[in-house]
């Protein structure tokens, strides 16, 4: 890869100073109104600058980028997100629309026709033959629960074996991250309901981090028998956390992604860098949503400063 995205990581590098950091956090969990929040965050970004999105961000880095297949892997939730979607839409005669996710790597326009044409040739690789077993399974079972499982896992599969492609250490390594905190609390939901192992052996992928199998076996034996299992594995403190509160696991989840982008934020070539600063963008709105939530519904300023997510700056 050499110095073949040196522009675009000097890009972002300047990007960066537009970022919130734990003192302008701090700031915004004080403040008293939305409006001084909003003054806040306008102070950061500056006059006339436009609002932080994900798209904006992805338009921005593929802008620099545009060739630079190992970013797709980070919209791979939202592809596979767009297309249950436009599945159960397509069912229940709705319009999908409302229910995407952006930024995403397929065509929204096309998705919903293609689907209802089963040309399925037409979606990218990574996702056509998920799509066709996807709606054969929804059609015959009528089941969304199984069938958003059989997505889900297939999206957990899709991302490590990019990642694998793309021979980067990092992508390899959130494919992997993404993969496990996934399995830990689908297997926690299915002990919680009770599910079966044929149910469990279709919702949890498995990875080089977390064993299927022994994850799965471990499911049977309800919540007890799962975390004694996480507890002996290097995910004990993620077992613990996930066994005070689903939210303390889920700010781990992405407290732990956080740290990988840091340590790739400091590369000075490739495409590591463009990937953790989206990955930032997107925790930092994360924290923005929280704290405007929070706010609106009372919540005291130590709660919602437990809930804010690692900063990337």
């Amino acid at each position: 890869m050499g110095t073949k995205y040196a522009n675009a990581v000097a890009a972002v590098r300047a990007m960066e100073n537009s970022l919130l950091s734990r003192s302008d956090i701090e700031q915004l969990i004080s403040s008293a109104t939305r409006s001084e929040l909003e003054n806040i965050v306008a102070a950061k970004r500056g006059t006339g600058s436009e609002e932080l999105t994900l798209e904006g961000v992805w338009d921005t880095l593929r802008g620099y980028a545009p060739d630079c297949r190992e970013l797709e892997i980070l919209l791979y939730r939202n592809d596979f997100h767009n297309l249950k979607a436009a599945l159960k839409s397509m069912i229940a005669g709705k319009e999908p629309q409302g229910y995407y996710i952006r930024p995403t790597n397929l065509d929204l326009e096309a998705l919903y026709p293609v689907l209802s044409a089963k040309e399925y040739e037409q979606l990218p690789e990574y996702i056509s033959d998920t799509a066709a077993q996807a709606y054969e399974l929804l059609t015959r079972t009528l089941d969304g629960q199984l069938a958003d499982s059989l997505v889900d896992t297939a999206c957990m599969k899709a991302m490590q074996a990019a990642a694998e492609k793309s021979g980067s250490d990092f992508m390899k390594k959130y494919a992997q991250l993404v993969t496990v905190c996934a399995d830990i609390k689908t297997a926690y939901r299915c002990c919680r309901m009770k599910k079966q192992r044929s149910f469990i052996e279709t919702a949890v992928c498995g990875s080089s981090g977390l064993d299927k199998e022994q994850l799965v076996r471990a499911s049977l034996g309800g919540t007890e028998g799962l975390f004694s299992f996480l507890e002996s594995t290097s995910w004990g403190d993620a077992a613990r956390l996930l066994a005070e509160s689903p939210a303390k696991f889920e700010k781990w989840c992405d407290d732990v992604i956080m740290e990988l982008a840091e340590g790739a934020r400091m590369q000075a070539f490739g495409a590591d860098p463009l990937a953790a600063y989206f990955i930032a963008a997107e925790a930092e709105l994360k924290n923005l949503r929280i704290i405007t939530v929070c706010k609106e519904s009372g919540t005291d300023r130590e709660t919602i400063t437990e809930r804010m997510r690692k900063l990337y700056v």
